[in-house]
């Protein structure tokens, strides 16, 4: 079985293929030029600048990312009651003010 287009409409399809398939001729590449993918030494100092700033936002990164704690949870509560005996001695050290030391000076 052979699919055959009658001549009416094969002529158009033809005819538009060939206009879609041909370079421009007016000396326009379409912005393909001589210099058409060659860097200028701007773009260049560019570039280099984006991959500092690059480069420190990283290393700002790192540091933050050093500082989070491993685990945001709170402390078990088997914890709790040995720090509130640690802070109670520390609160009984401090040396109480005499007040007759005070007023005789």
């Amino acid at each position: 079985m052979s699919l055959t287009l009658p001549a009416g409409v094969a002529l158009p399809v033809t005819a538009s293929v060939l206009v879609l398939t041909q370079q421009p001729g007016n000396g326009d590449n379409g912005g393909q030029g001589e210099d058409f993918g060659k860097s200028s030494p701007v773009g260049f100092l560019v570039l280099i600048l984006f991959l500092i700033a690059v480069a420190f936002l990283v290393r700002s990164m790192t540091k933050h990312l050093k500082r989070v704690p491993a685990s945001f949870d709170d402390p078990p509560a088997a914890e709790a009651p040995e720090q509130a005996e640690v802070e109670e001695p520390k609160a009984a050290e401090k040396p109480v003010k005499d007040s007759s030391a005070t007023k005789a000076d």
